[in-house]
């Protein structure tokens, strides 16, 4: 009965799930596979002669390569303008290094061209390489050698990912909190005072004259004059002895001081019919809108005093463009809070609902710009592939983050399952079907090739590993990401993933990820023409 089981896909898949789970969990001084165990406990089962539809791990692949490119997309234009150059380099070493390794192994040992390019493709876990390997040699010796390379191109690159840190001597965790600690240091932390008006300079004229926000950078959120509480707008006229609240970075309130005159501690109490509350911008109409455009202060009598955005407060400016999730504190009069809750949606559940129409829709024109080929004269030709076109997409489309009232993002909890299953599927039939020929073919080609397609596998991320780390000084996380991108291996970035709550390392990956491939299919046409 068992054997008939292992026969239906879908009980295998589970099993191979529920055992790789297991196995991860498993510690060796201090280091476990997570679910990147999954992938041995699939080798053995295809090795057994289990074997998963192709279509599940291309759907997997799918997921997985979508649901990290809608992460990354609105950090990976900062990280390509900030890191590009360094994380470029690296991906340049990478692929360079492991053509370079390949051609020195084919004089070496007198290996025929074929199988060196189809050895380069499979070290680097690289279809579209393949793809281009078989064109341009127009030899069956290149996809032998791509499936003898290939099942240590996955798990070599596991394997290596998992043991960096630790040659490194290096806190994964610990490295995701200090940068972390760093990114949230580009946004000062947002302080309240007081202040009273002291300076002749500024009495009797208005907030609007004196243009506070603009010159300060400071948001005044209320004023107490003859006892009574006002929240003042562009027109309020300063009197002499009013106190403000004031909302900034404390280089903001130290401007405001030198303005103003004397600064105190404390805070301002509210009127009955006065409120502070924070609400969520969840209605598509706002997004992507500027604060100034939608004039809160003249339309219902009420201030932003800060905005929460992935775990950061931001200083509130009119040109700042409101996404959604974001949260905005916002003080005034009850009723115009009211009115401003349902201009923004402030509704929670939004947040976590899950729209399957921007999946689907953002998948399928990845699946189309996949297709596309780009020539480049009359013997080389670039494709995007199914990977790169979905990854790119994605990138794209969450980068721009609404399109008309479609909006290209997803919750994180909705993300985290989508990508878990497409990785759990994707890890079970690339297992199961390098599996199966895995014995067969070290006994029908011997050990050298694998040898050698092991080479072109570790020399690559060594010389990234030593080069991004002492030359460059890079961060791990990065430097994970950068080597699962250069060496274009999703299992590998799974692995990197698991070690991690940071998307730092998927931020990288999908900064590297089409160059190298791009490199690699132009690397490859060169060798194959020019080197026989």
């Amino acid at each position: 009965m068992l054997i008939e089981l292992l026969q239906s896909s879908y009980f295998s898949i589970f099993l191979i799930v529920a055992l790789g789970f297991m196995l991860g969990r498993v510690k060796i001084m201090g280091l476990s596979l997570d679910v990147s165990a999954v992938i041995f406990i699939a080798l053995a089962f295809g090795h057994w002669g289990v074997s998963i539809p192709k279509e599940l791990g291309t759907f997997g692949l799918v997921l997985f390569i979508f649901t990290i490119g809608i992460q990354a997309g609105p950090g990976f234009f900062h990280s390509f303008r900030s890191k590009g150059k360094t994380l470029i380099l690296i991906t340049l070493l990478i692929v360079a290094s492991a053509c370079l390794t390949g051609v020195g192994m084919k004089y070496l040992f007198n290996i025929d061209t074929p199988s060196i390019v189809g050895l380069i493709a499979g070290a680097l876990t690289s279809t579209p390489g393949l793809a281009v390997a078989i064109d341009s040699t127009q030899s069956p010796l290149a996809s032998i050698a791509y499936g003898i390379a290939y099942p240590f191109g996955v798990i070599g690159v596991i394997l290596f990912v998992k043991l960096l840190p630790k040659l490194f001597k290096v806190d994964v965790e610990q490295e995701a909190r200090k940068l972390e600690k760093e990114r949230r240091n580009n946004f000062p932390e947002l302080n309240t005072c007081l202040f009273r008006v002291t300076n002749p300079s500024v009495l009797n004229r208005t907030l609007q004259q004196l243009n506070i926000r603009a010159i300060t950078g400071a948001v005044i959120s209320r004023l107490k004059r003859d006892g009574s509480i006002i929240i003042p707008t562009a027109h309020t006229v300063l009197k002499e002895n009013d106190t403000i609240q004031a909302v900034g970075s404390e280089e903001a309130l130290n401007n405001l001081t030198v303005m103003l005159g004397t600064r105190e501690d404390g805070e301002l109490p509210l009127e009955h019919t006065q409120s502070i509350e924070s609400l969520l911008l969840t209605k598509k109409d706002m997004i992507n809108k500027q604060l100034g455009d939608l004039n809160l202060q003249r339309n219902f009598g009420c201030t932003v005093t800060r905005i929460r955005r992935s775990g950061i407060d931001i200083a509130p400016s009119p040109e700042l463009a409101l996404k959604f999730g974001d949260k905005l504190t916002v003080v005034g009069e009850k009723e115009g809070i009211q009115s401003i809750a349902r201009l923004l949606g402030n509704d929670a559940k939004k947040l976590s609902d899950t729209d399957f129409f921007p999946i689907a829709m953002g998948i399928v024109l990845g699946v189309l710009f996949g297709k596309l080929n780009i020539s480049f004269g009359g013997s080389m030709s670039f494709s995007p592939g199914l990977t790169g076109g979905v990854l790119m997409m994605a990138l794209f489309l969450s980068a721009i983050g609404k399109t008309g009232p479609i909006l290209w993002s997803m919750s994180g909890a909705s993300n985290q399952l989508l990508r878990q299953l497409g990785l759990l599927l994707f890890l079970a039939e690339v297992g199961t079907s390098a599996g199966k020929n895995l014995v067969a073919t070290f006994q029908e080609s011997g050990f050298l090739l694998f040898g050698i397609g092991a080479l072109i596998t570790i020399v690559p991320m060594l010389t990234a590993a030593l080069i991004g780390r002492l030359v460059f000084k890079i961060s791990m996380l990065d430097l994970l990401g950068t080597i699962t991108g250069g060496m274009t291996s999703t299992p590998g970035l799974a692995a990197a993933d698991s070690m991690t709550d940071s998307n730092i390392p998927g931020v990288a990956y999908a900064t590297v990820y089409p160059i190298a491939m791009v490199l690699l299919i132009l690397f490859i046409q060169v060798i194959a023409m020019v080197i026989n």
